[in-house]
């Protein structure tokens, strides 16, 4: 049985008992548990279930298992961003950390 959820405005397949890096979710510490009820597609053993656009009645729940110290989040690899124009003698280098949280996933159900 695996479902397709929403989390952080990016879509997930997720399988009971698999453990995925979603976008950063704010207040939430270690052990803590979380809801998904954006589910977008359930299948199981009697066929596929497609939401228009979410399955009615169907849930996912995962419980929190890193968040960085104090729900701060888990800094993700550096992005760098350069910016050049030729013969203006202008340059700029920037770089960017995502933050996200570890999640484990407990149950589906439709």
């Amino acid at each position: 049985m695996y479902a397709i959820i929403t989390a952080g405005g990016k879509q997930h397949r997720v399988v009971e008992g698999e453990t995925l890096s979603i976008d950063y979710v704010k207040n939430k510490k270690k052990g803590d548990s979380l809801v998904f009820d954006t589910v977008l597609m359930v299948k199981d053993g009697s066929g596929y279930k497609v939401g228009t656009p979410n399955v009615s009645g169907a849930k996912v729940e995962a419980t929190v298992m890193r968040n960085g110290d104090d729900g701060e989040g888990i800094k993700g690899k550096k992005v760098l961003i350069f910016k050049k124009r030729r013969r203006h003698v202008y340059q700029k280098l920037n770089g960017f950390r995502a933050l996200s949280t570890q999640i484990k996933i407990d149950k589906i159900s439709a």
